[in-house]
């Protein structure tokens, strides 16, 4: 958990705090503004880091993905500056946005984007993520070209379902959650650039936007019964290149554990599986329970896996954040019991707690190498 510094009750510009991180100028002043950027960070007295954030206008907080409770900002002064310096672990990557009585807003002096009211914050250790572009607050992700218009007899409705062909196109990858990977983090440019450095193979790219996520992902054979009878053919009707004998699913969280799932019941169609920070927590009735992530290691993804299904078709790549220290021990079980079933698993940890930012780099790669041989 983060330690908020406490300031002295000083506002002159010597003992400014703002000094440490490289700020210099009367705090408040258009000059002091001009120089401030992204969150800096220098060495903790205890370790780790110290961070600050800078926020220009009222009172507000900072909101954290899932790392932290929210942190409220000092005001220096009479002026319009508002900041916090707060203490962070080694190795973090995280997502942040400024929570103010008008709503949710990104840091406007922070490059690092996530849609139009987060960004992103990383510590001078966590590792790069070399492939995902700078995306500001302003700027406007490209979407694929291609549209798929679904209406599912099986799941009911209608959803708009992305296709990008990455090189030409090849093995389909389903990217669960997809809007998040269309309008927060922009997975059609990275996978384009991991291609064009000789670190993916064609693939191609569909982005299933969700819909009632508790519904489809909590272990339902509805979604792969759909996606295994309809949704081949209305890719085939759009013309790219799809190839599903090696479909690889793509799943974070509640995602992550829907394709476990669909890997554990529908062998035939699902045999390669990039997740990250699976909710391998659930089980029946867990969500309705004051806390869901009390149950028996695994839940119930690690009591399928204890009936010794034949694994040995499998290839999986788990991944977790390094700060999600109680969903550690429900991975390290699933994980462990994969293995003994017979798949080939890779396991890593990513330099976040349980959020998109730090997954962004193990999707790549996990991707990638379940795809290899």
């Amino acid at each position: 958990m983060h330690r908020v510094k406490e300031p002295a009750d000083i506002t002159d510009e010597a003992r400014s705090p703002f000094l440490a991180y490289g700020l210099s100028g009367t705090p408040g002043t258009d000059t002091f503004w001009a120089a401030a950027g992204a969150p800096t960070s220098v060495r903790g007295d205890g370790g780790g880091w110290l961070t600050l954030f800078l926020w220009r206008g009222s009172s507000a907080r900072i909101g954290f993905e899932s790392w932290s409770e929210p942190v409220p900002l000092r005001r220096w002064g009479t002026t319009d500056c508002w900041y916090a310096e707060v203490s962070m672990p080694e190795r973090l990557r995280v997502t942040y946005q400024f929570l103010t009585e008008d709503g949710a807003f990104a840091d406007p002096s922070n490059p690092a984007g996530a849609g139009g009211d987060r960004s992103v914050a990383a510590t001078p250790d966590a590792p790069a993520q070399p492939h995902w572009p700078l995306v500001g607050v302003e700027d406007v992700l490209p979407l694929p070209r291609t549209r798929v218009r679904w209406a599912s007899a099986r799941l009911g409705g209608r959803r708009t379902v992305r296709v990008h062909p990455v090189g030409g196109g090849g093995p389909v990858v389903l990217l669960l959650d997809g809007d998040d990977w269309l309008y927060l983090h922009p997975a059609m440019t990275a996978f384009d650039s991991a291609f064009a450095a000789g670190e993916m193979p064609p693939v191609t790219l569909v982005f299933l936007p969700s819909g009632d996520r508790e519904a489809e992902f909590s272990c339902s054979p509805a979604l792969w019964e759909a996606v295994r009878d309809e949704l081949p053919g209305r890719l085939a009707e759009s013309g790219v290149r799809a190839e599903w004998d090696r479909l690889v699913v793509a799943g974070q969280s509640l995602g992550g554990l829907s394709a476990m799932y669909a890997a554990l019941e529908f062998p035939d169609l699902v045999s390669r599986v990039a997740c990250q920070s699976p909710s391998l927590w659930w089980a029946p009735g867990a969500l309705e329970g004051p806390d869901p992530l009390r149950g028996p290691a695994g839940g119930d993804i690690a009591a399928r896996l204890r009936r010794r299904p034949d694994l040995s078709g499998l290839r999986i790549a788990f991944d977790v954040g390094e700060h999600e220290a109680r969903m550690l021990p429900h991975c390290e079980r699933a994980e462990a019991l994969t293995r003994e079933a017979g798949a080939t698993v890779r396991t890593s940890r990513s330099a976040s707690g349980h959020d998109r930012a730090g997954w962004r780099h193990a999707l790549l790669r996990d991707v990638a190498w379940v795809l290899g041989e």
